[in-house]
């Protein structure tokens, strides 16, 4: 009877040792999660973050346990890494330092929008290049294997998306062939757009002497530090003189339908002459990021001379001290007097484009979108969808591209300037992606854009405010719900 009285006492006493314990580290967790979000929200203070942004984030952080401040570190930090900044403006400041030349002579409403450019990204315009559009991949390809043969020095390559496949493998051999010629190969894959990128790939293009390097790989260690931020750039770079940027990654669903979507279809540009400069320098700061080698970039097209367009290149990332391409679309946007045509899967605007868009349009600016009907993500699709009402209330027509997918990030206004590259309209291209546009000012390759825009929604079906309002409830509860998340996406 002791014993039974005497197990019952320690069993009561380490009981009540253990809920005490339990109440302590409760008590500790509440205490470090409180200092952690008291600590996000002097950042968020201190940063400037816009005031809807700050109270969204306040809300998910004491209203979701863990969760919220887990969702913050993930994909609420506007990252600044300065080192990363000197990096950029050393490399560019190779070509002369902050000297800017004289503005090539183009249309006058057009200098404002350069010198945006000159001062948020760094990069002047420069003349006499030569531009040519490619639709879709396998003209794309075509082009770009042709000039990859041409190699006499180096081949820079940087894609978000490098996918094993008929391509991949095609490349390989071609890479094979240029380095036994000498040819020096560098290329930069993103770790997460290339995350299935395999290691027995990888190690033959290290066995042939290829220079290959991820852009922030996936690590659980700094899982919540680097899983936002992309790397959504494609360039290559051929000599020097040479260079290629756009829309379509390394995939074989630019030459095969998908099994799900169809057809993609997209847009990339050939550009010769000083704009290839501008470019490779984009590369070489990538580089020596993930690399850490400093490669002094040498410009051979300064006597190119066999184009007629004028380019600057504009990019834009996490660490830059503006959205350059944000600012480049909304500067676009309000210079437009005639038309503005603009094709991109991802128009998830925030409030400045959305208003722009919505100005331009109900001052009589011919506005158009051209958007996939299909979408490679349901909750994107429905995002986009939800920005529907608002655009076809002012104004804006808005064409569905049923064949297939449609991947390409166009801009044209008013026969004078067009925007081609890799940067979406939503958050993610303007705030967490490292993404690269060409700007072109030249008439002919507009006018040549603009045609082929019009063939596009000519084989599209235009949505017209009446039939969208007629959707279903329950659409109506997917778009609100995906909205929610569109400054994620």
């Amino acid at each position: 009877m002791i014993d039974i009285i005497f197990i019952t006492k320690q069993t009561a006493y380490f009981s009540h040792r253990f809920i005490k314990l339990r109440q302590m580290l409760y008590t500790i967790f509440f205490i470090i999660y409180v200092v952690i979000a008291l600590a996000i929200v002097i950042s968020l203070l201190v940063n400037g973050v816009r005031p809807s942004k700050t109270l969204a984030w306040l809300l998910a952080i004491f209203t979701i346990p863990v969760g919220g401040i887990l969702l913050y570190l993930m994909v609420g930090r506007n990252r600044r890494k300065k080192r990363w900044e000197r990096l950029s403006k050393e490399i560019v400041r190779t070509d002369g330092g902050t000297v800017i030349p004289e503005t090539p002579k183009i249309n006058e409403k057009h200098k404002k929008l350069i010198r945006l450019i000159q001062q948020n990204s760094g990069f002047n315009p420069s003349e006499n290049n030569e531009v040519v559009y490619l639709k879709d991949g396998k003209t794309t390809f075509k082009t770009i294997f042709s000039t990859l043969e041409t190699a006499t020095d180096y081949i820079h390559l940087q894609y978000y998306i490098f996918e094993e496949g008929e391509l991949a493998d095609k490349l390989l051999e071609l890479f094979r062939t240029k380095m036994l010629q000498g040819v020096k190969i560098r290329l930069i894959y993103d770790g997460i757009g290339s995350f299935s990128l395999s290691r027995p790939y990888l190690k033959k293009l290290k066995q042939i002497g290829v220079e290959v390097f991820p852009f922030l790989p996936f690590s659980f260690g700094r899982f919540l530090v680097s899983l936002n931020y992309r790397n959504h750039r494609k360039i290559i770079v051929v000599d020097g003189v040479t260079a290629f940027t756009g829309g379509i990654n390394v995939s074989d669903k630019y030459l095969k339908d998908d099994t799900i979507l169809g057809k993609w279809h997209d847009m990339h540009l050939k550009i010769q002459g000083p704009a290839v400069d501008e470019l490779n320098q984009v590369f070489l700061v990538d580089w020596q990021l993930v690399s850490g080698q400093e490669i002094r970039p040498s410009r051979k097209t300064a006597s190119f001379v066999g184009g007629e367009s004028t380019v600057q290149i504009v990019s834009s990332g996490p660490d830059d001290d503006f959205p350059a391409i944000e600012q480049v679309y909304f500067s676009i946007i309000n210079s437009a007097e005639r038309y503005l045509y603009i094709t991109n899967p991802y128009i998830i605007p925030g409030q400045s484009i959305l208003t722009a868009l919505e100005t331009a349009a109900l001052s009589g600016v011919d506005v158009r979108l051209l958007i996939s009907e299909k979408n490679d993500s349901r909750l994107v699709n429905w995002s986009v969808r939800s920005y529907f009402e608002p655009l076809l209330r002012a104004g804006i027509k808005v064409y569905l591209f049923p064949d297939g997918f449609l991947h390409s990030k166009i801009m044209l206004s008013d026969d004078a300037i067009a925007s081609v590259g890799t940067a979406n309209i939503d958050v993610r291209s303007f705030e967490q992606n490292y993404e690269v546009n060409a700007i072109i000012y030249d008439p002919k390759v507009v006018t040549a854009l603009k045609e082929d825009f019009l063939q596009d929604s000519q084989g599209s079906r235009q949505l017209t405010y009446q039939e969208h309002q007629k959707r279903s409830w329950p659409d109506k509860l997917k778009e609100g719900f995906a909205k929610v998340f569109s400054p994620i996406l």
